[in-house]
C-alpha cells in the first residue's frame, strides 16, 4: 500500500492505521532523509523516494502496489501527478485533500479516464470532504434530493499542521483573496464579509458561535453526486480563531496513539421544504481520524464494496451507514430517528 508524503502528520497516522489493519506499508515521498528516518521508527517498511515532478520515479515507487494514499499537500500541485501515476499502474488513488479547487480539478480531469478504465478516485478522502459526505448521505437516506445541507464543525481547537496553512496558502491565492459558497448549484466567488451566528449542537456540545460560509471541501463531494443546490458549512470561532492567529501553533500529541486533545462534533442538517434530516458524529483529532477514514476507504476498493467507478466522493463510492459504522472505534454516530421527516 503506497502512502505518498508518508512522513507527514496525517501520512504518519495512515502509515501506523494501514499497519494496524495488517497491510503493509510503502512509504513514498520526495525526501529521502525524513523517509530514512520515518523507516527507523517503523521497522520492516520500505522506503521509496518519489517525486510529482518526475513521473518515471512515481512509475518507480507504485510498482507492485496494491493502492495509494496521496497524504502531501499542496494537493495543487500533488494529486494530478499520482492519479496520473495511479492510472497508468491500474491502482486505486485516494487523497486526504481539503482544498476545493484541487478537488474540483480532479474530478474535472480525470472523471472520463477513470471511468474508462475502471478505476476507482476517490478525492478528500478524509475529515473535510470525506467525512461530511458520507454524513449527509447518510441523513438523506432514501431522498433523492433535497434543497440545502448544513455541515457544521464543532472543533473545541484548530491547531494547524504545516501541511494545512500551506495548503490554505496556495487555496487563497488561486482564489485571489476571494472567498468561496456554493449557492444555486455553483460555487460562487465572493468578497462579503463571513457573517457570524449560534448553531445548536446536540448536548454535550450545546450552542455554539460559528461562522457561517467557513466553505470547506464538503462543497465539492455532496453535490458531485447529490442533487442539493445549496451546500453551506460552519466552523466554531474559536476553532478558527486558532487557524487564523499570527503564529498558530501545531497539533500535540496528548496519548499513546499520537492524537491530540482537540474534540469534535459535526453536526449535519438537510432539508427538504419543511422535513428535516440529521447526523451527527463525535470524535478526536480531525487529523488522526483521517487515517482511518482513507484507509477504510481503500479496503472497500480492494475487497469489492464499492458503488461506482471514476472520480467518486465517499458517498458515491461506498455504503455511507455501513462505512461510517465500520468506524465505531473512531467515530461516534447518532442519526435521530424522529429527524427523518
Amino acid at each position: 500500500m503506497a502512502v505518498f508524503g508518508a512522513y507527514g502528520h496525517t501520512g504518519r497516522f495512515v502509515v501506523a492505521e494501514l499497519r494496524e489493519r495488517g497491510y503493509v506499508p510503502l512509504l513514498l515521498g520526495r525526501d529521502r532523509d525524513k523517509l530514512l528516518a520515518l523507516a527507523q521508527a517503523q521497522p520492516g517498511l520500505e522506503v521509496r523516494p518519489a517525486s510529482v515532478d518526475d513521473p518515471a520515479s512515481l512509475d518507480r515507487a507504485l510498482n507492485g502496489a496494491a493502492a495509494v494514499i496521496n497524504c502531501a499537500g499542496p494537493f495543487a500541485s500533488t494529486a494530478a501527478p499520482l492519479v496520473k501515476a495511479a492510472l497508468r499502474a491500474g491502482l486505486p488513488y485516494v487523497d486526504v485533500a481539503a482544498e476545493i479547487e484541487a478537488n474540483v480539478d480532479t474530478f474535472a480531469h480525470f472523471a472520463e479516464r477513470a471511468r474508462a478504465a475502471g478505476a476507482v478516485v476517490v478525492p478528500a478522502m478524509a475529515f473535510f470532504g470525506g467525512l461530511g459526505d458520507l454524513l449527509v448521505t447518510t441523513a438523506m437516506g432514501d431522498w433523492t434530493a433535497a434543497d440545502e445541507a448544513h455541515i457544521a464543525y464543532g472543533l473545541s481547537s484548530w491547531h494547524p499542521t504545516a501541511g494545512t496553512l500551506a495548503s490554505g496558502a496556495v487555496s487563497a491565492q488561486r482564489r485571489d483573496g476571494q472567498r468561496v459558497r456554493y449557492a444555486d448549484g455553483r460555487l460562487e466567488y465572493h468578497d462579503d464579509e463571513l457573517p457570524t451566528m449560534e448553531w445548536s449542537f446536540p448536548a454535550p456540545l450545546g450552542p455554539q458561535q460559528v461562522i457561517a460560509e467557513f466553505t470547506m471541501a464538503d462543497v465539492v463531494t455532496v453535490p458531485s453526486h447529490l442533487a442539493v443546490p445549496h451546500v453551506r458549512t460552519y466552523m466554531t470561532t474559536k476553532a478558527a480563531a486558532d487557524l487564523f492567529a499570527p503564529d498558530p501553533s501545531a497539533p500535540t500529541a496528548a496519548d499513546e496513539r499520537g492524537r491530540s486533545a482537540q474534540t469534535f462534533v459535526v453536526d449535519v442538517l438537510v432539508r427538504s421544504g419543511d422535513a428535516e434530516r440529521r447526523a451527527v458524529v463525535a470524535g478526536q483529532d480531525i487529523y488522526a481520524v483521517s487515517a482511518p477514514l482513507a484507509v477504510e476507504a481503500v479496503d472497500r476498493i480492494l475487497t469489492g464494496r464499492t458503488r461506482a467507478t471514476g472520480v467518486v466522493s465517499a458517498g458515491a463510492a461506498f455504503d455511507a451507514p455501513d462505512f461510517l459504522r465500520a468506524l465505531s472505534a473512531h467515530l461516534s454516530l447518532h442519526v435521530p430517528l424522529d429527524s427523518r421527516g
